[in-house]
């Protein structure tokens, strides 16, 4: 296609000739109103003219005879000017005046009429046109008065020149300005053409231009930017996670295989038969745990969560995760409290309660007694009456609700915090702790779902995990 098709086939450019066919339409309307205006209001002028002149001779007919009339007729008729007068007899000749000849049958009608006519003693033989009004005097005679409308035609001329001048320029006008418009925007369109084919492409880092104007086109590049932003950033976690699941799922698989093998290949009785099947439950067990950790980051991230979101108190989670996750706080050694009021929130219970679940078994898993050195094994070492080791805490801070979890482990780096929230990671290096590492990545991506974030702070010792979650909402349906 051609520059100049592409151009014609624009929206800008088909909105700016419907424009300005209204504008032209509505320009040449106005015109014409003013043009047919002014020619009634000169109509109107001579009609006043000629019915006065009419009275004032039809008085001096009555007041002085024909002889009064004649001479009144004859000195005006005498004056420079657009008049025309003109006395006839019963018989039709005539008598006074400054008009040798009329259309036919203009004198036998009394009343108005427009006709065309000739002045006497005029060399001119074209003929001009007038408007006249002829009136019936006593004894048969007829008068004759009008004006000529060479005017009239002249300032109705000079209006339609105008008109239609004003309306060649607002077509020209209105025909450039829409090739510019046009132009302009089928320039930023093409750049965003450019970019989108270079995305489709497999580029996804590439982004629309972005102008300094603020229009819609640029209001609409920024949405679809961040947009590209949040694709991108799926694109990278999707890469990341096929790779982590090829790499972290091997393991289990690899060992899960080679166990079944070695019962096969070494067991002897019933009793190694089924230890070895219970390992293999346990392994499979795993696996499933890991897959539907996956599932439930993919229902967060995808917000499908959104249709079950209800309200009920975050301090019933919280006293039901630590009444659920007690028992094994004190089989590792570890107190385990709860401190909680009440926090209406709006939300998916379950997810949260899921979340939560996992920052609290993260805990147990990576704490230590207060006042116990790092790295020592907090089982068995006795502490009592001091400060819970594990802390869960539910309330409300201004319009957030604060879900958090304190222990007094090792802690996470500021430098690896955000690190710690990817699919996963797992920043124990030996890998001696059961776990696939998906913990934080599930809690990021329930806060994220309910418009809030996951916060990693220092526990001053220890590690201090919260979920922010915004607490709107609250009217629409109650636990």
């Amino acid at each position: 296609m051609t520059a100049f098709g592409k151009l014609i086939r624009t929206t800008a450019f088909r909105l700016t000739l419907v424009y300005l066919l209204l504008f032209a339409l509505f320009a040449a309307s106005l015109l014409g109103y003013f043009a047919w205006n002014t020619r009634r209001m000169i109509t109107e002028q001579i009609t006043d003219t000629v019915n006065s002149e009419l009275s004032e001779l039809s008085e001096q007919y009555t007041k002085g005879g024909l002889r009064g009339l004649v001479a009144a007729v004859e000195g005006r008729a005498l004056r420079p000017g657009a008049n025309l007068y003109l006395v006839t007899t019963p018989q039709g000749q005539g008598v006074a005046g400054n008009v040798s000849s009329l259309e036919p049958g203009v004198m036998d009608h009394p009343g108005w009429a427009e006709t065309f006519y000739k002045r006497l003693e005029e060399t001119d033989t074209k003929n001009h046109y007038a408007l006249v009004k002829v009136s019936q005097l006593s004894g048969g005679f007829r008068i004759l008065v009008g004006r000529d409308l060479e005017e009239r035609r002249r300032l109705f001329g000079i209006v339609a020149k105008a008109a239609q001048w004003s309306v060649l320029i607002v077509v020209v006008l209105g025909l450039g300005g829409g090739v510019f418009v046009a132009r302009r925007v089928l320039r930023r369109i093409d750049a965003m053409t450019g970019t989108t084919q270079r995305i489709m492409a497999g580029d996804l880092s590439e982004r629309l231009p972005v102008g300094r104007s603020g229009d819609e086109i640029d209001r609409l590049a920024e949405n679809l930017n961040a947009m590209l932003e949040r694709i991108e950033a799926l694109m990278v976690g999707l890469k990341e996670v096929s790779d982590n699941i090829a790499h972290d799922l091997k393991t289990p698989l690899t060992r899960l295989r080679n166990r079944a093998e070695e019962a096969l290949a070494k067991a002897g009785n019933e009793g190694e038969y089924r230890a070895a099947l219970e390992r293999t439950i346990d392994e499979s067990d795993g696996l499933i745990r890991t897959f539907n950790a996956l599932l439930m980051i993919a229902r967060a991230e995808s917000g499908q969560a959104r249709d079950n979101m209800i309200v009920f108190d975050a301090a019933e989670v919280a006293h039901g995760i630590h009444e659920l996750y007690e028992p094994l706080a004190e089989d590792k050694g570890l107190t385990l409290d709860v401190a909680a009021d009440a926090a209406t929130i709006h939300g998916n219970r379950e997810l949260i309660s899921q979340a939560l679940a996992n920052l609290v078994e993260n805990a147990i898993k990576y704490g230590q007694p207060a006042g116990a050195p790092a790295g020592k094994d907090p089982v068995g070492s006795g502490a009592a009456a001091r400060n819970p080791d594990i802390l869960i805490e539910a309330h409300r801070e201004g319009d957030n609700v604060l879900l958090s979890v304190t222990d007094h482990g090792p802690g996470i780096p500021e430098a690896d915090r955000q690190r710690a929230v990817e699919r996963f990671v797992r920043l124990e290096a030996s890998r001696t702790q059961p776990g696939s590492g998906l913990g934080l990545s599930l809690a990021s991506a329930v806060a994220t779902l309910h418009g809030g974030d996951l916060r990693l702070a220092d526990g001053q010792p220890g590690l201090r995990v919260t979920l922010v979650i915004p607490s709107r909402g609250v009217e629409q349906k109650t636990v």
